[in-house]
């Protein structure tokens, strides 16, 4: 079930190799389990297919980080989501999502064969213990950061700090928009974020600003999935229409590319949701 890792000072040096991430072969809106779902306003799946390659080729060629492939399962219609498929860890280990959603579950068996084919160490959660992967944590300079309440148990916060020997920081999610971590939570580098404070409780923010520097991001921002971002180092690829936040990360000497992500805001996700980090082995 569970097993345990020593703690090294090498985990906060740790750096993206590479992404996961899933071409949309059977992605649709069959159902609604977040706020952005409705039945009545399906996505095009032509177009859908179009953005994710538009992201693809961003990643690949432009900001040029290796991206790896997951096959799409006909049954999991929301498996193009990889960021929450767990949450990767240095040496080559993940901790596999336990989905709170039936409807999602049926991707975990798919995860779990592909990080272990491709040699990684998988660590499960009890199965009763909720957990989204990289939609509710990330690793950020040393620290976990990890979201709860929505789609994953604040008892997930607990197994990871046993598990890694990291700190760390529990973040109460508390507007239904913003449901997972990374659609309001956006790690830059170091100890810089975006954030939307709106998602959070009064002491999530105050968690925020102690241990951060911040850049708080605007309503009409947040709800474009300003912060559903990917950050290679100093490059940004970004859900089109965010020209505020654009603007002070390009002011920070960041480089941002601009995807449009309409189709995929349709069943609450964008750039970052998409896309899971894969670390230095």
């Amino acid at each position: 079930m569970q097993t345990t890792m020593q703690p090294t000072s090498e985990r906060s040096a740790s750096r993206v190799a590479a992404l996961l991430m899933c071409a949309p072969s059977a992605y649709d809106l069959l159902y609604e389990i977040n706020a952005w779902m409705h039945l009545s306003d399906k996505p095009d799946k032509q177009l859908a297919w179009r953005q994710w390659e538009q992201l693809y080729h961003t990643l690949t060629e432009q900001i040029g980080i290796p991206v790896r492939l997951i096959e799409q399962a006909s049954e999991a219609p929301d498996m193009v989501f990889t960021a929450n498929a767990g949450l990767p860890l240095p040496g080559k280990q993940i901790v596999l999502s336990r989905f709170r959603h039936p409807e999602r579950q049926v991707e975990e068996p798919y995860f779990d064969q592909w990080f272990r084919e491709q040699g990684y160490t998988v660590h499960l959660l009890p199965s009763d213990c909720a957990f989204e992967g990289e939609g509710d944590a990330f690793l950020v300079d040393g620290l976990i950061v990890a979201g709860y309440r929505k789609r994953t148990d604040i008892c997930a916060h607990r197994y990871l700090s046993q598990l890694t020997g990291l700190e760390v920081l529990s973040l109460e999610l508390v507007d239904d928009r913003w449901y997972h971590l990374d659609t309001c939570f956006l790690p830059l580098g170091g100890r810089l974020v975006a954030y939307y404070p709106e998602a959070f409780d009064w002491y999530a923010r105050r968690v925020i600003e102690q241990h951060f520097e911040t850049i708080p991001v605007s309503p009409e921002e947040a709800l474009k999935f300003a912060c559903n971002s990917v950050v290679i180092g100093k490059q940004v690829a970004m859900p089109a229409g965010c020209p505020i936040l654009r603007f002070y990360l390009e002011e920070r000497g960041y480089t941002v590319y601009e995807v449009p992500m309409s189709e995929f805001i349709k069943s609450g996700g964008a750039c970052k949701c998409l896309v899971l980090y894969l670390l230095d082995e």
